[in-house]
């Protein structure tokens, strides 16, 4: 399924949701991550995720609002399922909690495994803009619900 087929799915169900816009995106920057998040995502037991400030800042990006909708993809591109943020805040890296950690879902779902991904992506992440990873780094942690997936 596609972005416009999911979209339209959701709006067909959830008619004043129809003008609301919406982000198409997938987790990780290699296929095998993003295809085991997006899979995550899809049976419920990543409900969280988290990236650096700095990023959004270098990229000027808006950081993310309550109530915004995501298409989440896999590697290729296949709409797996709508998400909707339903909380974000910004921390320390080093106060990251091990609930958010949980929530992510990932690997054994502990706040050392999650320092453990998270300071490796962080640091290839910074490396490309010259910059250098640190404890103290501010991280926006977003929790989310999907709201609509692929039957």
């Amino acid at each position: 399924m596609n972005v416009q087929e999911i979209w339209n799915e959701y709006i067909n169900k959830y008619n004043e949701e129809k003008n609301k816009t919406y982000e198409s995106w997938h987790f990780a920057s290699d296929e095998k991550n993003a295809n085991e998040l997006a899979e995550l995502v899809v049976k419920g037991e990543k409900t969280a995720t988290a990236s650096g400030l700095c990023f959004y800042e270098i990229e000027n990006e808006e950081l993310p609002k309550v109530g915004s909708l995501s298409i989440v993809l896999d590697w290729d591109g296949n709409a797996k399922c709508i998400i909707k943020i339903a909380k974000f805040y910004t921390t320390p890296f080093n106060e990251v909690t091990e609930e958010h950690a949980f929530k992510e879902g990932e690997g054994d779902r502990t706040l050392a495994y999650w320092k453990l991904v998270h300071e490796r992506v962080f640091s290839e992440g910074l490396n490309i803009y010259g910059k250098v990873f640190d404890e103290s780094m501010m991280v926006v942690c977003e929790e989310f619900e999907v709201v609509w997936k692929n039957a």
